[in-house]
């Protein structure tokens, strides 16, 4: 039996019975409903479509996507109302109230905070999220992220990390959850992605992750950092496609490669690790379901039910709702699924409903005023802060700054970005904003050809190829240019394994052979790991976030208006001895 007097729940006697007396009035359906999390496929609000399906599902939270601040709050608010039972609505907010509304405030990243000196700007980023995120109506946050960034080619963690050393991420997500707590008391936050990624570079979405420390590695790391949170009360852990084979090799003596599954689907992972041994009384969820991560390693019709069997109290989205659902309940039927199992999903996620007093009349959604929160100017403060008090310089080698426009006022700019992946590719707008912001702190830019805006502006020639290999007579480049600055704004997402630096086309000018010519200085708006594609520059500056604060205060910075005060991760340097010259 669960026990919801003990953390994390804490419930009184009269919230116990409620919880024991709603699971008693579930018919059969209505109990497997409870153990889904499914995410609004259409966009707008049909009302009599959305009653339909609460009314068949039963679903037990709900992930919202699109829309703007006041539209996500009426859809939220006309789920909650309509459900028969009190919903979970999540929210996903690794960098602040953007994960939760548009117009919300991009606080800052997890690796610019774990660059910055104490906590303070992990905890402003949870309060912010936590402030944002319940005014919308959400009460569940899919955050702190607690993955330990062990390996520098792991992209898909690479910003979503405080860092490569586990107390730094702890301090931080205990700065988080500290915040989104004194935001809204009644959110529940949830570390993930359990057993943890950045130990190997795969992402997820794309294929199997493995975690492949040896258990004493994994239990200083990872295991550290989840027995902490959980020993202080951590509320919902999410469980990540991962699979921790030392881990399952000591809990299941000669089990065979081939039967290591991810964490997900791995009772000993879920049941005899997390629940019996680290003590979390709390509830699991799985990561996303349509990642191939768990998607390529099992049938569905056995990994939908088989999450939830081997200890997983709830599952995140569905294929086909309807199909899904069945699969859950042909488990029950055959009892592969028990009454033991799915009772005690069902007492954790309406025990945990009723710590967030989703019980009581109301369901506690928020008043519309509070929407005035979102994005307001004490969170944009915030945002400034972070970004004045963590961007990094890397290294500076040759001393070339602080570059003053007074003296040196001609930089030649490069600007790298993400390859289009779409004929609806438009100029990239952040680009736009390096370009005023150097031209106001009073620099004049001369800004380096890029191959697709060529093909915008000129359409599809071989003359824009012929114009891309202009590399420049040296003598009037030197004489026409003080330095150069390269800014890398590459990103990625479910697409590839690694992201890397991609210049516009092959022998583009854009390459920095202009290096050792005139004073060159790199930085990136995203990713903290370039280095390893451009390891002959000097002088190198993390600025973590394509925003314009982040922008603006890099260059006060370069110029020498501010200090830089972030303190560079190990990991920056990608275990290279050239990237450090």
């Amino acid at each position: 039996m669960v026990d919801l007097k003990a953390k994390p729940f804490y419930l009184n006697d009269e919230k116990i019975r409620w919880v024991e007396d709603t699971i008693k009035s579930m018919s059969l359906d209505e109990k497997i409903g409870q153990l889904f999390v499914l995410l609004k496929a259409t966009p707008g609000m049909d009302e009599e479509k959305i009653k339909s399906d609460l009314a068949k599902y039963n679903q037990g939270g709900h992930r919202w996507q699109g829309g703007n601040a006041e539209t996500a709050y009426e859809q939220n608010k006309f789920f909650q109302m309509n459900s028969k039972f009190p919903l979970f609505i999540a929210a996903n907010c690794d960098d602040g109230g953007i994960g939760a509304a548009p117009e919300g405030t991009f606080v800052a990243t997890a690796a610019e905070c774990g660059a910055g000196e104490g906590t303070a700007n992990a905890y402003h980023l949870g309060y912010v999220a936590g402030k944002e995120a319940s005014a919308v109506g959400c009460n569940w946050m899919f955050n702190p992220v607690v993955d330990v960034y062990k390996n520098w080619r792991n992209t898909i963690v690479n910003t979503r990390s405080f860092g490569s050393d586990p107390e730094v991420v702890l301090a931080n997500a205990r700065a988080y959850i500290k915040g989104v707590k004194d935001a809204n008391p009644n959110i529940a936050c949830t570390a993930k992605h359990f057993p943890g990624d950045g130990v190997e570079e795969l992402d997820q979405h794309l294929a199997l992750g493995v975690n492949n420390l040896s258990v004493d590695e994994w239990e200083k790391s990872f295991g550290h950092v989840y027995r902490t949170l959980i020993d202080e009360g951590l509320e919902t852990i999410m469980v990540g496609h991962i699979a921790l084979p030392e881990m399952t090799r000591k809990l299941r003596p000669g089990i065979e490669d081939k039967d290591i599954k991810p964490a997900t689907l791995s009772p000993e992972l879920l049941t005899d690790l997390l629940r019996e041994d680290m003590g979390f009384n709390g509830v699991i969820i799985t990561d996303a379901s349509h990642m191939v991560g768990m998607s390529a390693t099992s049938k569905r019709s056995d990994a939908v039910p088989g999450a939830i069997i081997a200890g997983c109290d709830m599952f995140l989205f569905a294929n086909d709702v309807e199909e899904d659902i069945g699969f859950v309940k042909k488990a029950y039927e055959e009892k592969r699924l028990t009454d033991e199992r799915l009772n005690d999903a069902l007492m954790r996620i309406l025990g945990m409903k009723a710590h967030l007093n989703m019980e009581t009349s109301g369901r506690n959604f928020p008043e519309k005023s509070e929407l005035s929160c979102i994005g307001c100017e004490e969170h944009q403060a915030y945002a400034r802060e972070a970004a004045d008090s963590c961007i990094t310089l890397v290294k500076d080698t040759r001393s070339y700054l602080p570059v003053n426009p007074a003296e040196k006022k001609r930089v030649f700019l490069v600007y790298v970005g993400s390859t289009p992946t779409t004929l609806g590719y438009k100029k990239d707008p952040v680009k736009q904003m390096v370009i005023d912001e150097l031209q106001d702190a009073g620099f004049e830019v001369d800004v380096c050809p890029n191959y697709f805006e060529l093909e915008l502006e000129n359409g599809i020639s071989p003359m824009n190829f012929v114009k891309m290999l202009n590399h420049q007579k040296r003598e009037d480049f030197i004489k026409n240019h003080d330095f150069a600055l390269i800014v890398i704004n590459v990103k990625g997402y479910a697409q590839e394994n690694n992201v890397r630096v991609r210049w516009s086309v092959n022998h583009s000018c854009e390459l920095p052979w202009y290096n050792e010519e005139i004073p060159t200085i790199g930085m990136s708006l995203n990713y903290t790991n370039h280095l390893i594609d451009v390891p002959q520059l000097h002088t190198f500056v993390n600025a973590y976030a394509p925003r314009r604060e982040h922008i603006k205060a890099a260059i006060e910075k370069l110029t020498g208006k501010s200090e830089f005060r972030g303190k560079a991760d190990e990991s920056v340097f990608c275990g290279r001895w050239d990237t450090r010259l």
